[in-house]
């Protein structure tokens, strides 16, 4: 039996969609094995972006509608969802002028910081970057 810690780990929407897609099969593994040992250990953590960002991409790749409402459900039942806020608008904007980061990542960042997450989970944001104590994670960086 695992046993859940307080870790909260927020998986941004390029590793959902490398799980839920088999484009590359390096990457879909890589994401899939992270995504299934941070369950075991650790409150998962998205926010609606991340949903509709994913959904957007596999309506892109020909997904049926209710493949999509199947998908939007089984990652709404799995993670906790950061509702969309007044705070993490104005948490962005700050972000992006302190780090140059971009509009949506700042957006993902802000969220995951507001859902006091111990990691963020992506692809393509800076490995090992800190960010107000969070630390953001390049899980892929290994399987390239």
């Amino acid at each position: 039996m695992n046993i859940m810690t307080d870790s909260r780990i927020f998986i941004d929407s390029n590793l959902w969609v490398y799980l839920f897609t088999d484009d590359d099969d390096t990457k879909s593994k890589a994401a899939k094995e992270f995504i299934v040992k941070s369950a075991e250990s650790s409150r998962l953590v998205i926010s609606y972006q991340v949903v509709n960002e994913v959904c957007n991409v596999l309506k892109k790749k020909k997904y049926t509608e209710p493949e999509i409402r199947c998908v939007a459900d089984d990652l709404m039942g799995l993670c906790e969802v950061c509702g969309y806020s007044g705070e993490i608008i104005y948490q962005a904007s700050e972000l992006r002028g302190k780090h140059s980061i971009s509009f949506w990542d700042s957006h993902i960042i802000a969220s995951a910081l507001v859902s006091q997450c111990d990691i963020l989970a992506s692809e393509d944001m800076q490995d090992e970057l800190r960010i107000d104590g969070m630390s953001i994670k390049n899980v892929l960086a290994a399987s390239l």
